[in-house]
């Protein structure tokens, strides 16, 4: 996978896609969740994460409480070890990694701790997230990052603007893109990548209350 084509066509159509997700926010599509968890399936079911792991290697996670202590119950380990090994405190005094790429990122890019992975984990990028407009800046950070948020972004669009004129199909763009960068591989389920630890936008979902 082309990581540097997909991160220069996000920041060449970064404008655009900022109005388009603006659009979501100021007139939201009555089915718009639905329509977001539709198109989110589309395009991991067409992008497998295990010929990218990008997130993992230039992004990290946030950790709560919870996530160090089910983390580290899997790793025979006591929290507090688990902390000083593998986790610091950042500016906003949230728990992140020490070091990038993930400790817990194998050579064929699956994650070691998949079924224990952090909350962040498992969102990111958070394309199938309800009202997703809330999250407008953290989406285009992704689209940076994550070729299927960008793919996701362009395929939203096409099909909004679809809709909205009593059509629906499937977006020329988002077509062009797949046919031409991606690889034919089978989707596997250990295809998980991380979240984009310091957008603040997000982070205090991640929190305990």
């Amino acid at each position: 996978m082309d990581l540097n084509f997909y991160k220069t066509e996000a920041q060449k159509k970064a404008k655009e896609h900022k109005k388009f997700l603006e659009s979501l926010k100021r007139k939201p599509p009555k089915n718009l969740d639905y329509i977001v968890q539709e198109v989110h399936d589309e395009v991991f079911a067409e992008i497998d994460c295990l010929n990218c792991a990008n997130c993992c290697k230039t992004t990290g996670p946030l950790f709560t409480k919870n996530d160090i202590e089910r983390i580290s119950k899997h790793l025979k380990m006591k929290p507090k070890d688990f902390e000083l090994k593998f986790l610091k405190t950042d500016e906003d005094d949230d728990q992140v990694l020490q070091n990038l790429p993930c400790w817990f990122l194998d050579e064929d890019n699956k994650c070691t701790i998949y079924d224990f992975r952090p909350k962040a984990c498992r969102e990111y990028p958070h394309t199938d997230r309800k009202k997703v407009f809330q999250i407008n800046n953290l989406m285009l950070k992704n689209t940076l990052i994550c070729p299927a948020a960008f793919v996701w972004v362009e395929k939203m669009e096409e099909k909004i603007d679809n809709k909205c004129v009593g059509k629906s199909v499937v977006s020329k763009n988002a077509y062009h893109f797949n046919k031409k960068m991606l690889s034919k591989t089978e989707t596997q389920e250990n295809s998980s990548p991380v979240c984009y630890a310091n957008s603040k936008e997000i982070r205090d979902e991640f929190k305990l209350k």
